[in-house]
């Protein structure tokens, strides 16, 4: 998943920025409301934590300003501020869960997959299906003709958006997006590197390659 932590103690950001990646998630920082209220209007996240105490824009501010807008990205607060009377302004901001400040990092990232799994619906969501090709989302398995592939976690990610836009152009600019924070400088042809790979692995043994260079625009997947 792709997060977005909003968070302006540097301390805290870097450690909540490293243990979410190490657990496999694409993950960006925004160090005061205002930026961080920019960047969820991208619409790019699959859930946000949120520091209620923030410069700029204050937490419980930046959640009501994106329900406003109908921005229904999952939002998980966290806050030193744990009285019952502050969770329920958290609570009837839009935030979807409150945490109260010391919290265990295992605890934030059990409520984060109970929190994106709910707002993803029932499960089917979870894995994708295109010819023989199939991808389990949870479990991070990607099948062909039931043979399991081994993907490293980018291109797990970059498998993954390809085929939820199956038929489609994916430009490299989405697969970037897709994979890599917004700190992260491209550089060379590091898109086209890891899709080859992708290719070589999805395509091992099987005469029909699936993913398909469009010249000057990206790349498709399709049976």
């Amino acid at each position: 998943m792709r997060l977005l932590v909003v968070e302006d103690d540097d301390r805290s950001a870097a450690y909540l920025k490293r243990g979410l990646a190490e657990s496999g998630h694409v993950i960006d920082v925004a160090s005061d409301g205002e930026l961080g209220l920019a960047l969820a209007m991208e619409l790019i996240y699959d859930c946000l934590v949120v520091d209620r105490l923030l410069p700029k824009l204050d937490g419980i501010e930046l959640v009501r300003r994106l329900r406003a807008m109908n921005v229904n990205v999952p939002v998980i607060m966290v806050s030193a501020l744990a009285s019952s009377l502050d969770r329920v302004e958290g609570l009837r901001a839009g935030c979807d869960d409150y945490l109260a400040k010391p919290f265990f990092f295992s605890e934030l990232l059990a409520r984060i997959e109970a929190i994106t799994r709910h707002f993803m619906g029932d499960g089917r969501e979870n894995m994708l299906v295109v010819g023989d090709l199939s991808l389990d989302i949870r479990r991070r398995i990607a099948r062909r003709n039931e043979r399991v592939i081994d993907l490293q976690f980018r291109e797990f990610l970059l498998l993954q958006v390809l085929m939820r836009n199956a038929g489609s152009v994916v430009t490299r600019s989405m697969l970037l997006e897709a994979a890599w924070a917004y700190d992260f400088d491209p550089r060379g042809n590091i898109i086209d590197m890891h899709v080859h790979r992708l290719r070589k692995k999805i395509d091992a043994g099987v005469s029909t390659s699936m993913i398909v260079t469009i010249p000057g625009a990206g790349y498709l997947i399709r049976p």
